[in-house]
């Protein structure tokens, strides 16, 4: 049986990983984050699809109106080469309307030898200032220059360039023609509004298509993760009105008044009765943890008050009467111990349910609780020995610590010898306060230190002088002492003390105020 349990509990330790993973993956945050990755990437992708398409579609139109302006050249090299030196220039601007249409401007540039390029024609006539601006263009890029050294090649690319009247022009050819009177370059553009594929020129990502899909994009992309990001503050508004309400308590308000996402409200609605159900369930324990012990509690003195005056009709000579009285009064002690047991096990389970939080001033509360214990320590011989700093707040349930250090220092007690030594130290270490109680009794054996803490474990030494019988004591002091500190956010362990002797380490959160306030020490506490 033992080797079932070892197996199934690895079998848990080794599902616990990917159960983590699967956790994260399956994190609101996480998913937030996929979620924008993908928002960049997918339109990365197509974007980059898209421009490729576009572009080879203005190339596909580049050399379309290239090859036009070859044509043109061909077509127009024999009238610039028959007039020898001096072409028949009249008839150049009326040759070019034969080729020029509505949306194609023809233009015609000659440069003689030696010399610099000038307008000849152009059609249809446009203003001066205008063929200045497409020629300076030309000359910034390089080209007249290339031209003006060998009159070959071809503009690489289309460029705009804007018109004194604020129009956009985009030229889309550059056809150079080498006749004996010098180098001719025959130009062609068309207003950048006038013909389909005008994003000749233009950056893909400028284009109206792109700038309007982009806007559309990033506001589904807004509006996709502010959802999701609205969710997470809804949650975590649940989160810290959850956590609040176990501080609290019900004073705290109900979630449905901090719920700011109306599809949750049904959800706060339920946690609202969740949470009354609680703490109605709470005071039903209490409420039932009292009215149990006190109906058990009166049969008992009923009983025990009925063995007086049995206890003085039975003979001392009589052994088996005076036994059998002695073992009804013990069951009686065990009974009672039982009942008290019971009483502090619905306590106990009632304070997990209603935790309610607030500032506690540990070092008065332990004060006060040790100096409850004056009158044990002098009838046993104890002597109390330690520090307790001043003014250490931490931020748990006043009645659960002290459930706690009560059940800490009884059993110190409980264990150490008449004469014996207990220590008690409270310091403030960084965010938590830590209490350590030692006693000099017998202390466990290291492999029992984390059992001691187990409900019903108990090596209770049966001492005949010690305040109460072991009959009383049931293991779950230290069972109860653990529960309290990790529903309060601490920690509570036990470690050998030498030479002898158990010492108990506790850890409880402090406030904001201890944390700001008192200066954290680097080492660990001991308690010799």
């Amino acid at each position: 049986m033992q080797d079932s349990a070892t197996a199934g509990s690895q079998a848990v330790s080794r599902a616990e990983p990917t159960r983590r993973r699967a956790g994260a993956f399956r994190s609101l945050a996480v998913k937030t984050v996929l979620l924008a990755v993908i928002f960049f990437v997918v339109p990365l992708i197509l974007y980059v699809q898209f421009r490729a398409a576009d572009e080879e579609k203005q190339e596909l139109l580049l050399r379309s109106v290239r090859e036009q302006g070859r044509v043109l050249g061909q077509a127009l090299l024999p009238l610039l080469a028959a007039g020898g030196d001096h072409p028949a220039l009249p008839q150049l601007g009326a040759e070019l309307a034969r080729f020029a249409d509505d949306i194609t401007n023809v233009k015609l540039l000659f440069a003689p030898p030696g010399g610099g390029f000038f307008y000849i024609a152009s059609w249809p006539v446009v203003p001066a200032a205008q063929l200045d601006i497409e020629r300076e263009k030309l000359k910034q890029q390089g080209v007249l220059e290339r031209l003006g050294q060998t009159c070959e090649g071809q503009l690489p690319d289309a460029f705009r360039y804007s018109t004194p009247n604020g129009n956009d022009e985009v030229v889309t050819s550059v056809t150079p023609l080498s006749t004996p009177a010098g180098c001719w370059v025959i130009v062609t553009s068309f207003p950048a509004g006038m013909m389909p594929g005008a994003r000749l020129g233009v950056p893909y990502w400028a284009t109206p298509e792109v700038k309007l899909a982009a806007a559309i994009y990033l506001a589904m992309v807004l509006l996709t993760l502010t959802t999701f990001l609205r969710v997470r503050r809804g949650l975590r508004h649940f989160a810290e009105r959850a956590r609040a309400i176990r501080d609290r308590g019900p004073g705290a308000g109900p979630f449905g008044a901090h719920n700011e996402i109306p599809e949750l409200n049904a959800v706060a609605e339920e946690f609202d009765r969740m949470v009354e159900v609680l703490h109605s369930s709470a005071d039903d324990i209490r409420r039932a943890a009292e009215d149990n012990a006190h109906a058990f509690k009166t049969p008992i003195a009923v009983i025990r008050q009925s063995l007086e005056p049995l206890k003085r009709g039975v003979a001392p000579a009589n052994q088996r009467g005076v036994r059998a009285l002695g073992l009804i009064e013990s069951s009686l002690d065990k009974l009672d111990g039982l009942v008290a047991s019971a009483r502090r096990l619905g306590e106990a389970t009632a304070d997990l349910i209603d935790t309610r939080r607030t500032d506690v001033d540990l070092s008065t509360l332990l004060h006060r609780l040790l100096h409850a214990h004056v009158d044990t320590f002098a009838r046993r011989g104890l002597v109390l020995k330690g520090h307790i700093a001043p003014g250490v707040l931490a931020f748990a349930n006043e009645e659960m610590v002290e459930t706690v250090i009560e059940n800490v220092v009884d059993n110190a007690i409980s264990f150490s010898p008449e004469g014996g030594e207990i220590g008690v130290r409270l310091e403030a270490r960084g965010d938590v306060a830590e209490l350590l109680i030692g006693d000099s009794g017998p202390g466990v054996a290291e492999e029992d230190l984390g059992r001691i803490f187990d409900r019903y474990f108990s090596q209770r030494p049966g001492l005949a002088e010690s305040d109460e019988s072991p009959e009383t004591h049931f293991g779950i002091g230290l069972w109860i002492a653990r529960r309290n500190v990790e529903a309060l956010g601490g920690t509570i362990r036990a470690e050998t003390r030498k030479p002898h002797g158990l010492l108990v380490r506790i850890e409880l959160p402090l406030t904001e105020a201890s944390r700001a306030a008192l200066a954290p020490l680097k080492t660990p506490m001991r308690l010799a």
